[in-house]
């Protein structure tokens, strides 16, 4: 199994990973901090500014050429929520210099234009370029703008806003409308300068290599000097449900969408992580789940039906899309199936038939750099480690009796329904 091994180079956590396993080094840098309304917004539009332009190469049409030049290596950032955590993600892939006919140092390359990115942004009288921010300020707005479009993920977004007000959890991983034409050149840059200071800020590289030459170049590249970190890791929100918060939204729609929440209590750090996996394969995560095979499949009630766990949050979510007509009959049949799990109403088969799933699946994702890099990093925002071979071990241990333990822990929280305009004037 890969074996990842960390150092801390100049303030940063390195992770090294040395595996033949693929054609390209990857380099992966990602920064985390509490989600809060104050920053949200700043963070959202943060990486988008950084990779539009380096002090070498000015602007995105430079960066992407200079991209092209390094055997069309490639240049990727992402914003993701993980408990209430804040994830900025950048991401370089580069070909392996051992695969090609010159000796171009493609590896340092990469390094160099990862430190650049990140420690080396464009500026103008010292702050990020005014043409830059506005432009990425407008597709921020587009982004936010498109969650509302796409009804599937507003019905999403909207169940965890109901389910989560007033928690951190709550708000959204790609801010706030009005607040972002309230930013400007200066508080941004002002921003990026604290959120290198108090970051966690860990630094992924996957691939065919040297790892004492790679650690060599991050020293040489990345100077992170007497930094404030401040390990600011959140206790899960305990929340006493007396009763389920029914919200049903209108708006011009043809499909419903029937979205359920529920409360886990348990997270990524539990013993009793692997068992809910489990019982997440069971009850709806995978075609062969009972929501997908109840819900949609025996009673024709949606058009589909499944459910995902938010493991840091210690969270639940049902979708499914539905007629408008079949409101009450599809919320019972989902709490027939919540049911069924509490009072083992599941056959060995399924839970033999979801641990072969789950342990594909997990195999599947640590086949590619990226995938690799999500599964390492929950162990930074838990604190918890989990090394990938007691991953398969342990899903493969989970019994019968710890699925419907970890199923009678789960309280339903909200039930969220988006339908349409039908029979209003």
């Amino acid at each position: 199994m890969l074996k990842e091994k960390i150092t801390v180079v100049n303030g940063l956590n390195v992770h090294t990973i040395q595996t033949d396993k693929y054609k390209t080094n990857t380099l992966v840098f990602k920064m985390k901090a509490p989600l809060t309304k104050e920053t949200v917004t700043q963070r959202a539009l943060l990486p988008y500014v950084l990779q539009s332009g380096t002090r070498t190469h000015p602007n995105a049409t430079a960066l992407r050429s200079y991209l092209d030049e390094l055997y069309g290596a490639t240049l990727n950032v992402d914003l993701a929520k993980k408990g209430e955590q804040h994830i900025i993600t950048i991401r370089v892939d580069i070909a392996n210099e051992k695969f090609l006919k010159d000796s171009t140092p493609l590896l340092n390359k990469a390094v160099q234009l990862l430190s650049g990115i990140i420690l080396q942004p464009a500026l103008e009288n010292g702050e990020f370029v005014a043409k830059i921010v506005e432009q990425e300020k407008r597709s921020l707005k587009q982004r936010i703008k498109s969650g509302y479009d796409d009804k599937m993920h507003y019905a999403n977004l909207r169940l965890v806003e109901e389910m989560c007000k007033g928690e951190p959890y709550a708000l959204h991983v790609n801010g706030e409308l009005e607040a972002v034409e309230a930013m400007t050149t200066k508080n941004l840059y002002d921003y990026y300068q604290k959120a290198l200071q108090e970051d966690e800020i860990d630094l992924y590289i996957i691939g065919d290599m040297d790892e004492t030459e790679v650690l060599n170049l991050v020293k040489s590249h990345f100077q992170f000097e007497n930094r404030a970190v401040s390990h600011r890791k959140l206790p899960m929100t305990k929340k006493t449900i007396t009763n389920v918060n029914e919200v049903i939204e209108k708006q011009d729609v043809k499909q419903g969408k029937l979205n359920i929440g529920y409360r886990t209590n348990i997270t990524y750090e539990d013993e009793q992580y692997y068992a809910l996996q489990v019982f997440n394969g069971i009850f709806g995560g995978f075609s062969h789940s009972k929501l997908f095979i109840n819900v949609r499949e025996k009673a024709s009630l949606a058009y589909y039906a499944a459910s995902r766990l938010e493991s840091h949050k210690g969270l639940l979510m049902v979708m499914s899309g539905i007629e408008p007509s079949n409101y009450e009959k599809a919320v019972n049949i989902i709490k027939e199936q919540m049911e069924a799990m509490k009072k083992g109403a599941f056959t060995d088969e399924e839970i033999a038939q979801t641990k072969a799933v789950i342990r594909n699946q997990l195999l599947e994702t640590l086949d590619t750099p990226r995938g690799l890099v999500e599964v390492l990093y929950h162990n930074v925002v838990s604190e918890r480690k989990r090394p990938i071979d007691e991953w398969i071990a342990a899903i493969e241990k989970v019994t019968r009796e710890e699925i419907i333990e970890v199923a009678n822990k789960i309280e339903l929280d909200t039930i969220y329904f988006l339908t349409g305009m039908e029979g209003e004037k």
